[in-house]
């Protein structure tokens, strides 16, 4: 794990270098040899390769999710039938990935909610049961989480019917429990801090793979996969600050770097409706994960 993630990071090093201008006595690489550099090193874990229909052409709600899962068809790994990119990864973080994914998901959905976006928010609770659940079903014993899927269902129902109050917080709280409790059972296997960071820079590349699927000839064209990458960052960075009294012991210095590396890439999403152009467009948004990784690289 630990040797997969400095290859990464000595990957997103190089072109940090090549989009800086690299030292003077090696040609610089251009932007476009760059960016494909990174995209590479970066390359989408699980969620972002393929394209999904949630949100396409701008359409959001209900009929997008339905049109995403048929594209899919039906249950596996976001991004694709069974995850076919998450299966290269270890067991533990295949799993706690998943889980990250789904809390990230709900996190941006939450937010929707909140500020009364009903139908902008449904997709963000149909997708962890259209995507993400089925292949982690039957790893759910092995860490001691119990079956979620009627409680996923359920509410998704109370979004799609927009019952606020205690309805919601009911439902949604049946959902976080069952995900602290998938979160313990991975922590009893997968103890290190360095394990949630591994997990927390996983689900940065998914947020990068959303990203360019949002962006349509410089607009942003799909707006579930412009919140699913925002969902994804905000969660990644709140796995990074669960462990920072720990990272902040091993280097304080590297920790702040994180942290402000996380505030530059959030610029990317100034809100959870998006802007009709990108504030970043892919390029920058991963020079700014590149250089969260390299920070972090100082961390593991």
């Amino acid at each position: 794990m630990k040797s997969k993630t400095k290859i990464w990071l000595g990957v997103g090093a190089f072109v940090v270098a090549g989009v800086n201008g690299a030292a003077a006595e090696t040609p610089a690489l251009d932007q476009s040899t760059s960016t494909i550099a990174l995209t590479r090193a970066l390359a989408p874990t699980d969620v972002s390769a393929a394209k999904r229909g949630g949100g396409e052409g701008g359409e959001q709600g209900e009929r997008g999710a339905k049109k995403a899962k048929k594209k899919q068809g039906g249950e596996g790994g976001e991004g694709g039938e069974g995850g076919a990119k998450g299966a290269n990864l270890p067991p533990d973080l295949d799993f706690a990935l998943k889980i990250a994914q789904i809390r990230g998901h709900l996190l941006v959905g939450d937010e929707l909610v909140k500020e009364g976006q009903w139908a902008a928010a449904l997709p963000h609770f149909l997708h962890p049961s259209e995507e993400l659940y089925g292949p982690i079903r039957g790893k759910l014993k092995d860490y001691n989480t119990p079956q979620f899927a009627s409680a996923l269902k359920l509410l998704a129902t109370v979004v799609k019917q927009k019952k606020a109050g205690d309805d919601y917080a009911q439902a949604l709280k049946q959902v976080e429990d069952a995900l602290a409790a998938a979160d313990a059972g991975v922590k009893a296997k997968q103890a290190s801090e360095s394990f949630v960071v591994e997990t927390a820079l996983e689900l940065l590349k998914s947020a990068t793979g959303e990203y360019k699927q949002a962006i349509v000839k410089e607009r942003i064209a799909k707006p579930v996969e412009y919140q699913d990458a925002r969902g994804f960052v905000w969660q990644s960075e709140k796995m990074i600050e669960a462990v920072a009294p720990a990272l902040d012991k091993k280097d304080a210095d590297a920790l702040r770097q994180v942290r402000a590396g996380y505030a530059e890439l959030k610029k990317a999403w100034p809100a959870a409706m998006p802007p009709q152009k990108p504030v970043k467009d892919y390029a920058a948004v991963l020079s700014d994960v590149s250089r969260i990784e390299l920070s972090v690289g100082k961390l593991m």
